[in-house]
């Protein structure tokens, strides 16, 4: 029950930086790909598309919670910090815009599956309750967001956590997750809408250079708080972080200290 407790023990800290800015942002736009914006096909596309992502998030959420009930608590964190960040919105583009999406935290603590359950209850709740997004754009949203940034940022994480200190890994994983988000975001537009001439390349270069200006200063916020986060996880809760494998010790630092 100990690591349950401090885990609870943290909700607050690890909502407390995005609240602030939430606060900051609330006269901004809309958010995500708004409902109606993209055509009916590719709406079916991108819900197809995520669809076997969704099965998978669910069988190893299931798996996670049956071994490891302690963890629940750090599922619901996780999914608090995405619902938070990525509740920020800073007008980028017609039918779209920049905000963080705080899905690295999720990635670094329960792997990318687990992050498309979470961002799809997160995008399916903010286009009921905030009109932010939408239902017929969630499958398209929960691609960019909720599987491409997330694998990005899991492969990351996979490769830089034995090469580099922990929070270089944990800053370098939430940045990719991030940043990607934003490069499908803006395929998807662009496959929906190609320019009169260039076509899509011509239109995904103006997507690109349109969410750049807001989005990189975004991801580097994100990264830095997400190191806060998971150093305070550390500190506070680190029986349910090595139930989790976070941190990792680089290989062989295991048989040495023994």
């Amino acid at each position: 029950m100990e690591p349950m407790r401090q885990a609870r023990s943290l909700t607050g800290r690890a909502l407390l930086g995005g609240c602030l800015f939430l606060i900051s942002a609330r006269q901004a736009g809309a958010m995500h790909i708004m409902e109606g914006f993209l055509p009916p096909e590719w709406c079916g596309f991108w819900f197809l598309a995520a669809l076997p992502f969704w099965l998978a998030g669910y069988r190893r959420i299931k798996s996670i919670v049956a071994r490891r009930q302690e963890t629940l608590m750090l599922l619901g964190v996780a999914g608090a910090y995405i619902f938070v960040l990525s509740a920020l919105k800073i007008p980028s583009v017609t039918g779209s815009c920049s905000h963080p999406t705080g899905t690295g935290l999720g990635v670094i603590l329960f792997g990318p599956a687990v992050v498309s359950i979470l961002s799809a209850i997160v995008l399916f709740f903010q286009a009921l309750m905030l009109a932010h997004g939408g239902l017929t754009t969630l499958g398209a949203n929960t691609v960019a967001m909720g599987i491409a940034g997330p694998l990005l940022g899991w492969l990351f994480w996979r490769i830089l956590r034995r090469r580099a200190p922990e929070g270089v890994a944990v800053f370098m994983a939430t940045m990719a997750a991030d940043l990607s988000t934003y490069f499908v975001t803006a395929v998807q537009l662009a496959a929906a809408y190609p320019a009169r001439e260039g076509g899509v390349g011509r239109s995904l270069v103006t997507f690109l250079g349109i969410f750049a200006v807001t989005q990189i200063p975004l991801a580097l916020i994100e990264g830095f708080l997400t190191v806060l986060i998971v150093r305070s996880l550390g500190r506070n809760a680190p029986e349910t972080l090595a139930l989790l494998g976070v941190p990792e010790t680089p290989s062989g630092a295991g048989e040495e200290a023994a």
